[in-house]
């Protein structure tokens, strides 16, 4: 099942960033329209751009002083609609694979606690197995050492039981052996 969730999570970051697109495109729209947006949104970023590109483009050439004329309205309008289109596209990007790098942390963080938890249930098992051992050890040492005496004695009286009835039955036997020779 894990591996089913994280291709659905790909495919819906890339539904995100294909829906980011037409958005950038009616933002576009939205900005050529408005005279609000155009002038607080869409023209200084635009001018801002357009000096520093071509501030850098004349200090490629070797022009070091020379005064750059800021773009026309409808230019800086348009520059500054695509601007603000790129500019979308990209955080969309950007927050996709922020949130691929927290989801991914997460599951990793996920992954250790469960092996740290996992780890510390096999190290309290061990332990308990061990106390019981011990104490498994100490019942069998002080059980066997009574009853192992204790069936010795009983051996021994057997054995001694045996040995009494066999030397009963071994003079009358050898008697008896040595009256039929006779």
């Amino acid at each position: 099942m894990v591996v089913g969730a994280f291709p659905m999570a790909k495919l819906l970051y890339l539904g995100i960033r294909q829906i980011s697109k037409p958005l950038a495109n009616r933002m576009k729209e939205a900005a050529r329209r408005s005279e609000f947006f155009k002038t607080y949104i869409c023209l200084p970023p635009a001018q801002l751009y357009h000096w520093v590109e071509m501030r850098t483009k004349m200090r490629i050439m070797g022009f070091r002083g020379t005064a750059i004329k800021p773009l026309n309205e409808e230019a800086a309008a348009e520059l500054g609609a695509e601007l603000l289109g790129e500019a979308t596209i990209f955080i969309v990007g950007g927050s996709c694979l922020v949130l691929e790098y927290w989801r991914h942390q997460a599951n990793q963080r996920h992954k250790e606690e469960e092996q740290r938890a996992a780890w510390e249930a096999m190290q309290d098992e061990v332990g308990r197995l061990a106390l019981a051992f011990e104490a498994l050890q100490a019942q069998v040492q002080a059980a066997a050492q009574p009853g192992a005496l204790e069936e010795l004695r009983a051996q021994m009286r057997e054995v001694r039981a045996q040995l009494s009835a066999r030397d009963a039955h071994v003079p009358s036997a050898t008697q008896a052996a040595s009256s039929s020779e006779k």
